[in-house]
């Protein structure tokens, strides 16, 4: 069965880059891509204003055509979906189950001094509820195949990223380089030191019976430095393509969805971020 693709664009400009990495996505992993706009809506503002409803429904499905048809031009398979609800992210979760995509691919908004709200609320709770993977992809970014960064802190959270990122490397990317990072306190201890580098040369040495391209980095952050800060500075170092990250699970849509760390990537990165979930 070919592996499936979900895409979830609202129009704006902000899914540029989603639009355009998920056909490429699908297209090097010979994946079936899936297009799909979540039109948000209630009962009230639907019986006062169904002409704006329609209008909006026809934009989105002219949208949608758009992208369907660089698909063609790619020889990537597209399906489109329209979806009408009061929360947008449902209707995406809800259709990526349906689809049983392994992967949703979204765009990120941009930079709003707001933490919570950097990748825009829908992608936000798309990420802290769906069990399915999440690709986000800034604006102007463009995916070269190249690196991989793996982000991880050695936790059961991190396994299935870092099987997630050997596996990308050997469906998608087989000349990519696979660059791990650890980022851990400056006040690490001796022995909690020591797990980190075995979780590391754990890696290193799974990637390498696979016969991939690896390097390990086990680094402590600058006083002044957060650890999401030297995720992101070591992955403008290796010109990350993608950073792929675990995440914490669910802690509730008024806290940080995904692990503060993971969070903070996503919204100040310029490079895609795959979210993979236990």
């Amino acid at each position: 069965m070919k592996k499936r693709i979900m895409l979830a664009t609202d129009g704006s400009k902000y899914s540029a880059g989603a639009i355009k990495e998920a056909i490429n996505f699908a297209k090097t992993c010979e994946s079936q891509l899936y297009a799909m706009s979540a039109i948000e809506i209630n009962p009230e503002f639907f019986a006062l204003a169904p002409p704006l409803v329609e209008k909006t429904e026809k934009a989105l499905k002219k949208h949608l055509e758009g992208i369907k048809n660089r698909a063609a031009k790619e020889n990537v398979e597209c399906e489109i979906i329209i979806r009408e609800g009061e929360e947008p992210y449902r209707l995406i979760i809800e259709e990526a189950d349906k689809k049983q995509a392994e992967m949703i691919v979204m765009g990120r908004r941009g930079r709003t001094g707001l933490t919570r709200l950097l990748m825009g609320s829908v992608t936000a709770r798309v990420i802290g509820h769906a069990t399915r993977k999440v690709l986000v992809v800034p604006r102007t970014t463009s995916i070269k195949w190249k690196n991989i960064v793996l982000a991880t802190d050695g936790s059961k959270h991190s396994r299935s990223a870092e099987k997630e990122a050997v596996n990308l490397i050997k469906h998608c990317c087989k000349t990519c380089t696979l660059n791990v990072i650890t980022v851990i306190q400056k006040s690490a201890t001796k022995e909690s030191t020591r797990r980190y580098e075995n979780s590391l040369n754990r890696i290193k040495s799974n990637a390498e019976k696979e016969n991939i391209k690896v390097e390990t980095v086990l680094t402590k952050s600058k006083p002044t430095e957060s650890i999401h800060e030297a995720i992101i500075e070591y992955s403008k170092e290796k010109k990350a393509d993608i950073i792929v990250m675990g995440s914490h699970g669910r802690t509730g849509i008024k806290r940080l969805l995904m692990g503060s760390v993971a969070e903070r990537v996503i919204g100040h990165t310029t490079s895609s971020v795959l979210v993979v979930k236990p």
